[in-house]
């Protein structure tokens, strides 16, 4: 893979080239590839206070000293601190370059460079300069070089395209993922390690994630968070040997941009499908025989098909709920779903009604609360609105965020499984004359085996291990309490109903 460099720096080597300068190496060689970041002039016996690093100090020698030692250590302190050259003037305070000087250069690798006596230190600064300006030009441009190359590439392969040209571009491996951590494009020789680095730094957990670097023992991993609008799209992540300079991030930054362009494409076309499939199933289920024949079909339900309706409530907030319900669905078999009010509804082909556990499986866990299911019948779609009523009634038969199937349920669940604890309440108010107090329930354990049996008074008593005169002696305070006569149809069942009542509330 060939590499393409940003930057052309300008050297301690290259700043002796100029023949208008008339500089001369005159000691430290193995340091003339040095990058000069600056030139500064300065007379100080000890400059390091003010450096940096990487800059090219001037001075004319006033205070390096006379002797050797003096002249070494000068030298020496401006090596620790990691100087690109020293440039000593030979026209002011010396004729020629100090023998300390010298020495320190040729054992330490810090370049010396004799200034000749018809250059002033404003000229070296002045290229130093110059050079620098150009340098960020050429940069600039290779960048803007390079971005022109980016969106080529988008034209014509989209984001795999991006991921290649970039790859080239930084001599690096590129990988885009999405969410989840698949892989959705790559280039270099290091991608699944670069794949596994990203999916461990940004889990699948639902949470936002801020762009990092991460280093290790293969070099640095540049990790940026693809986004169109506020949503997260994936990631491009960037391994590279040595951490990316300025313009090379911009340079990713440009891709980033095109990328989570690529990204939105397809998001935006299943966001419009979902958006159609919610108008029609909000059609089918308000009047089936509006909803138009040839859309069903594009979502693969055909007039005949026999359908379940699958309701899911208590689901708090409707768009997460309804986004990842779209994402759990979406690839598999084929679904309608609207949400609306608090609650999902999804139809689903009768032979894949499996699949209603999972999704309130994955819907609970995602969404951090207790989701009530309720699955109708098998019909037809043209029977779709009675199936939707029948689903609803079980979503509210057990409010623990059970699955519930119409077919499981009583007339009585049916009856009470909606209700408010007020509700249920007032229904079990009629039994309160028969508790004494809290612990003692001997009146009501009386009346439901009573009830259980259909009034039959030896049968009632042998399932609570009683003699069959206590039995009718319970019964009878039973009807004095209550002022009623446990013989009518409409007082057991009214009392039925009470006792499911205060059992639901329990």
């Amino acid at each position: 893979m060939a590499e393409y460099r940003l930057t052309v720096p300008i050297t301690v080597r290259s700043l002796t080239q100029r023949a208008d300068l008339g500089l001369v190496l005159s000691a430290g060689e193995a340091g003339a590839s040095r990058t000069i970041k600056w030139a500064h002039a300065i007379e100080l016996n000890d400059p390091t206070p003010y450096l940096f690093g990487g800059e090219l100090v001037m001075t004319t020698g006033l205070t390096v000293g006379l002797s050797h030692a003096e002249q070494y250590a000068y030298a020496a302190r401006l090596s620790e601190k990691n100087v690109a050259a020293l440039a000593f003037d030979t026209g002011t305070t010396f004729s020629e370059v100090p023998a300390g000087i010298l020495a320190a250069g040729d054992e330490l690798g810090l370049p010396i460079l004799q200034v000749p006596v018809r250059t002033p230190f404003i000229a070296i600064t002045r290229a130093v300069i110059d050079e620098l300006t150009a340098d960020e030009l050429r940069v600039v441009q290779r960048v803007v070089d390079q971005q022109d190359v980016l969106v080529r590439a988008t034209l014509r392969d989209g984001a795999p395209g991006v991921v290649s040209a970039l790859s080239r571009s930084l001599a690096a491996t590129v990988i885009v993922t999405a969410t989840d951590g698949t892989l959705l494009a790559e280039a270099g020789n290091d991608a699944e390690h670069l794949a596994e680095v990203t999916r461990r730094a940004f889990p699948d957990d639902g949470r936002k994630h801020a762009s990092r670097v991460v280093a290790d023992r293969e070099g640095y991993c540049t990790i940026q968070t693809v986004r169109a609008g506020k949503a997260q799209r994936g990631y491009l992540a960037v391994r590279s040997e040595d951490a990316l300079t300025a313009a090379q991030r911009l340079l990713v930054s440009h891709a980033m941009a095109l990328i989570a362009i690529e990204l939105e494409k397809p998001a935006r076309v299943a966001d419009a499908e979902q958006r159609l499939r919610a108008a029609v199933t909000r059609a089918l289920l308000a009047d089936p025989a509006t909803a138009d024949r040839g859309v069903l079909r594009y979502f693969g339900f055909d007039p005949d098909t026999e359908v379940v309706v699958v309701v899911l409530s208590n689901i708090g907030s409707v768009l997460p709920g309804e986004l990842h319900a779209s994402r759990y669905l979406t690839g598999g078999a084929p679904f309608l779903m609207s949400a609306a009010s608090g609650e999902i509804v999804v139809v689903l082909a009768a032979n894949n009604a499996g699949r209603a556990a999972d999704l309130h499986r994955s819907l609970g866990t995602v969404l951090g609360r207790s989701i009530c299911a309720g699955i109708s019948r098998r019909a037809r779609l043209g029977e779709v609105q009675l199936a939707l009523h029948q689903a609803r009634s079980a979503a509210r038969a057990h409010p623990d965020g059970r699955v519930t199937e119409f077919d499981d349920r009583d007339i009585y669940s049916m009856l009470l499984g909606g209700r408010e604890p007020g509700e249920l309440a007032l229904l079990a108010q009629s039994l309160a004359p028969l508790l004494g107090d809290d612990s003692d329930t001997t009146l009501l354990d009386t009346l439901e085996s009573f009830l259980s049996c259909n009034g039959q008074m030896e049968t009632a008593a042998l399932s609570l291990g009683v003699h069959r005169h206590t039995m009718r002696n319970r019964t009878a305070r039973i009807t004095a309490l209550l002022d009623c006569d446990l013989q009518s149809a409409d007082t057991r069942a009214a009392l039925w109903i009470a006792l499911r009542a205060r059992a639901l509330l329990r």
